[in-house]
């Protein structure tokens, strides 16, 4: 068996040259490459100690997946219009951390559709090659992208139109429960683009022809590392079961599949001291 301890973070994705997806799971100093890991026995034990990801200071509960009760109502990375841009407030003098806001909302982002079982809307600031981080951590099988705008509060902006006619959340059962049918995300982009043409001309009236600009993206299909998915899905918690044996039989979105219909939201953990053991075979 190999041992590894430490606080557990979300999984660090990366698309491959074939847009596979390549998983790494920071706990504590180590950096553990987990689709090496399919078809082995993992054993992952809650340590019963949380701390605060920003701070580090121990809390007996996590906030806004890992941060400590201070910090989730202090930072502005914590704040509800990061879940909701358009309510970013800056321009009101009231964001919690002007300069973290100026760094990492008044740049580029983008608005796209997913598949993730069902069609989405939804937000990312970065696309590295063809593939953004977002779409991965979601569990997307397919993505374009719908606009680029020219900040965050753009972005939920555009969002909120596209919600008119489409919804902004992922179902994580219907996620995890096998390989979706695929979309015609491009057909769908032009049919929803038509139908929220007059919002997003309203954006532009108010903000600058530069706020949304259409882009010429194509269907981007990912690929993720599952043997088996699950036939009736059970979900773990780490709070109340504080430790559990599987074979890991895959990984989609920030979610570990057991070979007993059980998975666990890795992400959830961020912050938890923990130990993984692996076995060797």
């Amino acid at each position: 068996m190999t041992q590894y301890s430490g606080a557990l973070e979300k999984m660090q994705v990366r698309a491959d040259s074939e847009n596979k997806v390549q998983y790494t799971l920071p706990i504590g100093e180590h950096r553990i490459g987990m689709n090496a890991l399919i078809g082995r026995k993992i054993t992952l034990t809650n340590l019963s100690q949380i701390n605060c990801i920003h701070c580090g200071i121990q809390t007996n509960k996590s906030y806004s997946q890992g941060f400590c009760f201070n910090c989730m109502r202090s930072l502005a990375q914590c704040d509800e219009c990061i879940m909701k841009p358009e309510q970013c407030h800056y321009a009101q003098g009231t964001c919690r951390e002007p300069q973290w806001g100026e760094a990492n909302c008044f740049n580029t982002h983008y608005v796209y559709l997913a598949n993730t079982g069902q069609s989405k809307v939804g937000i990312t600031r970065q696309i590295h090659g063809v593939v953004s981080s977002r779409w991965m951590d979601q569990g997307a099988t397919q993505a374009i992208v719908l606009y680029r705008v020219s900040n965050r509060l753009m972005s939920g902006l555009v969002e909120t139109a596209c919600k008119s006619f489409i919804s902004d959340k992922t179902n994580w059962r219907l996620m995890l429960k096998g390989e979706p049918e695929k979309l015609d995300l491009k057909a769908l982009k032009n049919e929803m683009k038509d139908a929220i043409a007059s919002q997003i001309q309203a954006i532009r009236n108010e903000y600058g022809l530069l706020a949304v600009q259409d882009i010429d993206h194509e269907t981007v299909d990912i690929h993720y590392p599952v043997s088996q998915y699950p036939e009736k899905i059970t979900s773990l918690n780490l709070d109340k079961e504080s430790s559990f044996t599987g074979t890991l039989k895959g990984i989609k979105g920030q979610y570990w599949m057991l070979d007993d219909n059980r998975v666990i939201n890795i992400r959830k953990y961020t912050g938890y001291q923990a130990t993984l053991l692996i076995s060797d075979q």
